[in-house]
């Protein structure tokens, strides 16, 4: 989980340099990886910079609409 969690914070910020470089001015809902076998749902939390929510799915069994809204709904739960 540590590998992960350093590896998509890198992610995030990688991205996050970008769009200031692009001069966009927005922010980032959610970013999805998508793997041969996995879906990779990194949804950074707009409450706490350095916080984000993260779901690895089994592409062949998982539904990735219906992943996006559980992770909005754990985002609007989540208590800091």
């Amino acid at each position: 989980m540590e590998v992960a969690a350093a590896g998509n914070s890198e992610v995030v910020r990688a991205k996050l340099k970008v769009m200031r470089q692009l001069g966009l001015n927005d922010t980032i809902e959610d970013l999805l990886i998508t793997l041969g076998k996995h879906y990779h749902i990194i949804r950074p939390y707009p409450r706490k910079e350095a916080v984000f929510v993260y779901f690895v799915l089994d592409r062949a069994k998982a539904n990735l609409a219906l992943a996006r809204r559980k992770c909005q709904d754990v985002e609007r739960e989540l208590v800091i």
